[in-house]
């Protein structure tokens, strides 16, 4: 397999699928001449064009309109957004329009389309460009959510994103980009909804999604030096969510952790507490506990900035606890 980094991962499944299917085209802002804020779309413009890959104006609510529409009358459009914090301004098309267009037509009018793009904290962005929207997005119905944590599983769940006849919110990690790692070529594609055991292991589960992967992985080692056997399931979807795949590993740890990137209150480790407690209850050992940021906007300040985050000695002491070896 070839070694590629997230953001070439992403830009070969952005290519194969164009070469694929001629309805596939590329919309947003510095796509084309630029290749791409985060150069994803690097090469495209030259290969396909500037019909399939357009420039827009900074204008998110107009260029994630027109994509929504060609959606609707069937092409598959994908929209970048050069961060989600940016996509506020287009929320009443993914929301009003993309999510229930299905609904309110009664199946006549589909929208298969993809938003992509970069999302949650950086570094030292400040508040208004560090946000995690995930639960946001997973909470409206008719919305798929994905976030892939690894350059395999960025390409392969691209190409699932935009082969889905539904909405695809598609959240990049911004800080893994230069993130490297083995990613089959060719026809590589990963199941919309179906998580992956990123470590096995008997003592405690620690279920993580995109940025937090590579933090529970490194809380993992370290608590293999302190004898604890540590489980890590990255979600890669948040929306479909595999809950049997929690429900299999707490019936084997009986402990969980559960580590994410956003907010506490009514994020994503609340609903996966929620379905291990109504349906895992008797399994648990300890009660569930969950790492993720402070609950403040994101400090611009480099220290208070690294302490409103999750990171593996966070993760680490949340383990530490359900196993009752604080």
């Amino acid at each position: 397999m070839a070694v590629l980094t997230y953001r070439d991962a992403l830009n070969e499944a952005l290519r194969e699928e164009m070469q694929r299917d001629p309805d596939v085209f590329l919309m947003g802002e510095e796509v084309a001449e630029y290749n791409g804020a985060y150069k994803v779309s690097r090469g495209l413009l030259d290969e396909f064009g500037p019909m399939r890959v357009v420039d827009t104006p900074i204008a998110e609510l107009g260029f994630t309109g027109i994509g929504v529409g060609a959606a609707m009358v069937g092409l598959r459009p994908v929209i970048e957004m050069m961060t989600w914090n940016f996509a506020l301004l287009a929320i009443d098309q993914i929301v009003n329009v993309a999510a229930k267009v299905r609904s309110m037509s009664g199946g006549q009018i589909g929208c298969p389309i993809v938003f992509r793009g970069p999302g949650g904290a950086a570094l030292q962005l400040g508040a208004q460009h560090s946000q995690a929207f995930e639960s946001w997005y997973a909470h409206i119905p008719g919305l798929k959510v994905v976030m892939p944590a690894t350059p395999a599983d960025a390409k392969g769940l691209l190409k699932a994103a935009i082969r889905d006849d539904n909405p695809v919110v598609f959240i990049e990690g911004e800080m893994l980009y230069n993130l490297k790692g083995e990613v089959p070529e060719g026809e590589h594609v990963v199941p919309i909804g179906v998580a992956d055991i990123k470590r096995a292991g008997r003592d405690v589960t620690i279920v993580c999604h995109s940025k937090t992967v590579m933090p529970a992985l490194n809380a993992a080692k370290t608590l293999a030096e302190q004898g604890i056997d540590a489980e890590v399931i990255d979600l890669r979807t948040i929306r479909p969510l595999d809950e049997q795949a929690i429900l299999t590993s707490v019936a084997k740890t009986n402990r969980v952790v559960v580590a994410e990137e956003g907010w506490r209150f009514a994020g994503v480790g609340a609903q996966v507490v929620d379905v291990i407690q109504r349906e895992a209850f008797d399994h648990l050992d300890a009660p569930v506990i969950r790492v993720h940021a402070a609950d403040v906007p994101m400090p611009y300040n480099k220290q208070l900035e690294r302490a409103a985050k999750a990171d593996a000695p966070k993760i680490v002491a949340a383990a530490l606890r359900v196993c009752y070896r604080d």
